[in-house]
C-alpha cells in the first residue's frame, strides 16, 4: 500500500496574521505536514475591533476542525478500505459498489509490494488469496473461481504474490502458468522453483476481452489502445476488422491498463481488459468478446504452504521438475517410466538450467543444460505414480514434485457463452 499525504492545500501554506485587538494577535502556521498550531502573538499594530477579532477566530477553529476531519478520512481510506501497513483487512469492493468515475478508484485495494511486509497481518477466518495485479485482473477471478468467497489481495509482482503466502500475509497464490494461445509462463515455471509453495489446486479461465474507453469516446477517434502483449496478441485479428488502425502499446496487465486510462482521463484510448476491469472503473464497453479465438483458455495453479493429502477417489494432476543425469538416452529413460505404467503424460517443458546453463561435452562442445517441468494424470496416492517416481529418480541428480492436487473439471464452455450466461 502507498502512504498518501493528508490534502493540506486548502489553507495557505505561508504564515496568515490575523486582526486583533491591540496587543494581541492569533499567528495561523504549518509546522509540518501533520500538525497544525495556533499561538498568540503581540501586536501593537494590529487594528480590528473586537467583533472582526473574535470572528476571525471562529473562521480558523472551523478550518482546524475541517483539517482533522479531511486527515482521519484520507488516512482510513476510502469506502472503508484500509491499508495493510495498519494491520487492517483489505476488503475486496464489489462490482455493484464500483465508481461512477475515474476519481474513485481509490476505493480499490492497492497492490501489495516488497513494503508491506513490515506488518504482522491480521488473520481471520475467511481465506485471503494473492494474485497478481490490480481489481479486474483475470488473476482476481480465477481466485474467486477457486475460492469463491475468499478475500482477494492484489500485489503489484508475481514475486509478491508468492512472498505474501510465505510471510502470512496471505493463504493461497492463484499464478497463472500457461495460456493455450500463447503459451507456457516461463518467469512462474522459474518462480516454481525458487520459492518452496507446493501446488494444491488449478483453475482453467475462459479469456474474454472487450475493448473499454471513458464514456462517450467513439471507437473511430481511438489513437492508442493499451494493454498486457498477450491480450493485444489474443486480438489482432479482431482489432484489423474493426478498421481500427490506432497504435498497440504494451501494459503490464489488461485490468492495470483500464485503472491507467480512468485515472488519467485519457479520451483517445482504450483498453483490452475484461467487463468487470470496465465496470470497476467507469469505463464503457466498446465492443465485447474481441478474442480472435473463443476456445482460449489460461491456466491457474494454487499455491499454499502447506501441500494436501493426496486422493485416489477423483482425477489427480501432478507436477514435477527433473534435471537428467548424463546420457543420450536418459530422457527416453525417464519418459519410459510413465509409458509402461500407462501414466497419461499431460505436459513436458523444457526450460534451460538456471545455474547450470551449459556443459562442455567431448571435443570441447558446449550444450545446454536442462531442466524439465512434466504434468501427468495421476494422483501420488497410486502406487503406479509412486513406482514411477523411484523410476525416475534413478535417471535424475535434481527430482522435486511440485504438487499433486484435484483437476479442474468444470464442463468447458466458450468465453461468450459464459459472458452471456
Amino acid at each position: 500500500m502507498q502512504s498518501l499525504n493528508p490534502p493540506w492545500g486548502s489553507i495557505d501554506k505561508s504564515i496568515v496574521r490575523i486582526a486583533a485587538p491591540p496587543g494581541r494577535g492569533l499567528v495561523h502556521h504549518r509546522s509540518s505536514p501533520s500538525r497544525l498550531s495556533v499561538k498568540c502573538v503581540d501586536s501593537a499594530n494590529a487594528g480590528g475591533t473586537p467583533h472582526e477579532w473574535q470572528s476571525c477566530c471562529a473562521i480558523l477553529a472551523s478550518k482546524v476542525t475541517s483539517l482533522q476531519q479531511d486527515s482521519k478520512n484520507h488516512y482510513t481510506g476510502v469506502a472503508g478500505v484500509a491499508s495493510v501497513n495498519d494491520d487492517k483487512t483489505l476488503e475486496l469492493v464489489p462490482v455493484n459498489g464500483a465508481r461512477a468515475g475515474a476519481k474513485s478508484s481509490l476505493a480499490l485495494p492497492k497492490p501489495l509490494s516488497l513494503a508491506n511486509f513490515s506488518a504482522t497481518p491480521v488473520h481471520g477466518s475467511q481465506l485471503r488469496v494473492a494474485y497478481r495485479g490490480v481489481p479486474g485482473a483475470y488473476s482476481e477471478t480465477a481466485a474467486g473461481k477457486a475460492y469463491p468467497k475468499c478475500e482477494a489481495i492484489p500485489c503489484d509482482q508475481f514475486e509478491i504474490a508468492f512472498q505474501a503466502v510465505e510471510h502470512y500475509i496471505a493463504d493461497r497464490a492463484v499464478i497463472p502458468v500457461e495460456n493455450s494461445h500463447g503459451g507456457s509462463i516461463h518467469r512462474n515455471y522459474d518462480l516454481l522453483l525458487r520459492h518452496r509453495l507446493p501446488i494444491v489446486g488449478e483453475v482453467q479461465l475462459p479469456v474474454h476481452h472487450c475493448l473499454v474507453a471513458l464514456p462517450g469516446v467513439r471507437i473511430e477517434h481511438l489513437t492508442r489502445i493499451i494493454s498486457h502483449p498477450q491480450a493485444l496478441s489474443q486480438c489482432e485479428n479482431t482489432l484489423t476488422k474493426l478498421g481500427l488502425k490506432a497504435a498497440r502499446e504494451a501494459f503490464e496487465d489488461t485490468a492495470g491498463a483500464a485503472e491507467y486510462i480512468a485515472t488519467n482521463n485519457l479520451r483517445d484510448t482504450a483498453a483490452i481488459a475484461s467487463s468487470r476491469a470496465a465496470e470497476l472503473y467507469g469505463l464503457q464497453i466498446l465492443a465485447n468478446g474481441i478474442q480472435d479465438d473463443s476456445s482460449n483458455f489460461t491456466r491457474f495453479v494454487v499455491l499454499s504452504r502447506e501441500p494436501i493429502i493426496p486422493r485416489s477417489d477423483r482425477p489427480f494432476k501432478t507436477s514435477i521438475a527433473f534435471a537428467q543425469e548424463k546420457g543420450t538416452n536418459t530422457l527416453f529413460k525417464v519418459l519410459s517410466s510413465f509409458a509402461f505404467r500407462n501414466i497419461n503424460l499431460m505436459k513436458i517443458e523444457s526450460r534451460p538450467h538456471r545455474y547450470l546453463p551449459v556443459k562442455v561435452a567431448d571435443g570441447g562442445a558446449k550444450h545446454f543444460e536442462y531442466m524439465f517441468y512434466v504434468d501427468f494424470e495421476a494422483s501420488m496416492a497410486e502406487e503406479r505414480a509412486q513406482n514411477a517416481m523411484a523410476e525416475v529418480q534413478e535417471f535424475t541428480y535434481f527430482l522435486r514434485v511440485l504438487g499433486s492436487y484435484p483437476m479442474d473439471m468444470t464442463p468447458w464452455k466458450p468465453a461468450n457463452a459464459i459472458e452471456e450466461s
